[in-house]
C-alpha cells in the first residue's frame, strides 16, 4: 500500500511524459528535442499527496523560459479520493478560468499551466488584506455550479476513512487513537452540528497556505490542488482554513501544529465579514456571528477528518512527515475542544449513560 516515489531526473522521464512535453512545446512554437540539454527539472516541496515538478526550457522567441508544472500522481491515494473525479473537477475548473489550465494528461500524471504567482507562506494567512482576498476567493469557489450531485460528502468520507484506518493499523494503535469509540463520536457530531439551514457549497476542503497563490502585480488569489474538493457545508471549509493557520509545513518540524496561533475571535469575524461581503452584499452582525459559531463547531469534524488522514497516510505514504504525531495532535484537539463546543451534547450523553 506504500506510495512509491516517482522522483526522477530529466534523464529518466517516462516516455509518455517526454512526448507530451514535446507536444506542449511545439504548440507554443518551440522545439524540445534534447531532454538532457534543453530541459531543466526541479522538484517543488510541500506536496503531501503527489510529487510536483517545475520543468522549463528556453523559448524559441528568446523571451522568458517556458515553464510548466508536472504533477505525478501518488499511488494508494484512492483511499482518500477518486482520481477520476479529481481530474474531472480540475478540467471543469480549468475550462471556467479557475486555477491553472490543463495542458495535457498521461497515465501517471498531468501537465498544468505554471502560474506566475507566489505560493503563500504560513505568515501570509495572518495579513488582514491577504486574508480578506482569500475569503472573497473562497466565497467565489463555494458559489461554483459544479456538475454532479450537490450533496454533502463530509460524513460518509470520515466514516469510510475510519473503516480504512481500522483495517490498516494494529490493535494497540486502535486503542491508542480511541478508534473504537469514533463511530459513536461521528454520529453524535453529525447530529449536533448538521443543520438543514446551513449553506452548502462546492468546498476546497484543503485550504492551507500551500494551496493558495497570489499574483504579485495584481494581488489576485488563485486556489490550487482540488484533490479533496466536494460539496460540503461552507462552515466546514472555513473551519478547515482556520485550523490550517496553526501549521507551518516548511518549518524544521512540519508535522507540529501550534494551536496558540489559532485565529482569535476578532480575526475569525474579520475573515467571515470579508467572506460575506463579496460583490458588496449586505450582511448583519448576527449572520457573521452565526457563521463564526458554525465554523468553530465544524473544527471538530475537521480534526477527525485530518486525524484519520494522518493515520492512514502513516501506513501508505513514504514522504518524510511524521503522520502519526500529526494525527495525535488532531485527535487531542478534538477531545480538548469537544466539551467546550458541544456542552449540551456532552451533558445529554452523560445523562443517557446514567439513566441506562
Amino acid at each position: 500500500m506504500a506510495i512509491k516515489s516517482k522522483e526522477f531526473a530529466k534523464g529518466d522521464l517516462p516516455e509518455e511524459l517526454k512526448k507530451l512535453l514535446k507536444a506542449v512545446a511545439l504548440e507554443w512554437g518551440d522545439k524540445l528535442e534534447d531532454m538532457e540539454e534543453g530541459l531543466q527539472v526541479s522538484r517543488l516541496t510541500g506536496a503531501m499527496t503527489n510529487e510536483v515538478y517545475q520543468m522549463k526550457w528556453s523559448s524559441k522567441t528568446g523571451a522568458q523560459p517556458r515553464k510548466v508544472l508536472v504533477r505525478m500522481y501518488g499511488e494508494g491515494v484512492e483511499i482518500f479520493f477518486n482520481r477520476d473525479d479529481e481530474i474531472r473537477t480540475f478540467e471543469c475548473l480549468s475550462k471556467h478560468g479557475y486555477g491553472p489550465r490543463l495542458l495535457g494528461q498521461f497515465s501517471d500524471g498531468r501537465i498544468e499551466e505554471f502560474i506566475h504567482a507566489r505560493t503563500l507562506s504560513a505568515s501570509d494567512l495572518r495579513e488582514p488584506k491577504i486574508s480578506a482576498r482569500i475569503a472573497s476567493k473562497l466565497r467565489e469557489f463555494h458559489n461554483l455550479d459544479m456538475p454532479g450531485p450537490k450533496t454533502v460528502v463530509l460524513w460518509d468520507r470520515i466514516r469510510n476513512w475510519l473503516s480504512e484506518a481500522k483495517r490498516l493499523i494494529s490493535p494497540s494503535e486502535v486503542e491508542e487513537f480511541c478508534l473504537e469509540t469514533l463511530d459513536e463520536e461521528i454520529d453524535l457530531l453529525q447530529r449536533e452540528i448538521s443543520k438543514d439551514s446551513q449553506p452548502i457549497g462546492f468546498c476546497h476542503n484543503d485550504l492551507q497556505y500551500g494551496n493558495i497563490m497570489m499574483d504579485e502585480d495584481t494581488s489576485s488569489i488563485t486556489l490550487i490542488d482540488y484533490e479533496y474538493a466536494s460539496y460540503n457545508p461552507i462552515a466546514y471549509d472555513i473551519a478547515n482554513h482556520f485550523c490550517e493557520m496553526t501549521a507551518d509545513y516548511h518549518s524544521e518540524t512540519p508535522h507540529i501544529l501550534d494551536y496558540t496561533s489559532y485565529p482569535d475571535l476578532e480575526e475569525r469575524k474579520r475573515f467571515v465579514r470579508a467572506y460575506l461581503t463579496l460583490s458588496g452584499e449586505k450582511h448583519t452582525e448576527e449572520e457573521v456571528e452565526q457563521l463564526v459559531e458554525d465554523a468553530e463547531k465544524y473544527t471538530l469534524a475537521n480534526h477527525l477528518f485530518w486525524g484519520l488522514w494522518g493515520i492512514i497516510s502513516g501506513h501508505i505514504n513514504k514522504i518524510d512527515f511524521d503522520y502519526f504525531e500529526y494525527a495525535k495532535q488532531r485527535f487531542d484537539q478534538y477531545w480538548l475542544r469537544k466539551p467546550e463546543l458541544l456542552v449540551s451534547s456532552v451533558v445529554n450523553h452523560f445523562y443517557d449513560l446514567m439513566i441506562n
